[in-house]
């Protein structure tokens, strides 16, 4: 776990108004750079986020969050940069975890993240979702893998009889 994350913004639950709250957040050229470096970006050029933090029945928080990013990742081929730009809306659910680590919520089986000390860094959150909406295998335009797709196939199918086949023609039978 990092100890102090490259973009927090930590909001203290007791301290929300009863209707919640909005925030916007906008990532400072050194918070990008931190925030690229952690997750292996070539550059993250901006990275910013609404986010409505609102209580609900149970001692439960609700994140609904829009983020917004343009970044370079390296292509898996060439290494050449890859500019992307990410436009991403999620939603989580904050509360004490106990036995019960999922909430059903219209019809939806959501997880509940654990609020710890009555803070939710919602800097953070947002981090970990830009870092989930990365391209895991980012390819510059053209670029394609030397030889073709890589194809793991056996050339001739085996039967798990086949060495008892073998065994029996080996005794003469």
């Amino acid at each position: 776990m990092i100890d102090s994350p490259e973009f927090s913004h930590p909001v203290d639950v007791l301290r929300l108004p009863s209707q919640g709250a909005k925030y916007s957040l906008k990532a400072s050229p050194a918070e990008c750079a931190a925030l690229a470096k952690r997750f292996g970006l070539l550059s993250l050029a901006r990275l910013s986020a609404e986010v409505d933090l609102s209580p609900m029945p149970g001692g439960f928080y609700r994140v609904d969050a829009e983020l917004s990013a343009e970044l370079e990742q390296a292509c898996i081929v060439t290494l050449e940069p890859v500019a992307s730009r990410l436009e991403e809306t999620f939603t989580l659910l904050f509360g004490e975890v106990g036995s019960e680590s999922e909430l059903v919520l219209d019809s939806v089986e959501e997880t509940v993240e654990p609020l710890e000390g009555g803070i939710i860094d919602i800097g953070e959150t947002v981090a970990q979702q830009l870092s989930l909406a990365l391209d895991p295998f980012p390819r510059a335009p053209g670029a394609e893998i030397p030889g073709g797709e890589a194809v793991f196939e056996d050339p001739e199918p085996k039967s798990p009889f086949a060495a008892l086949a073998k065994l029996r023609k080996s005794q003469g039978d």
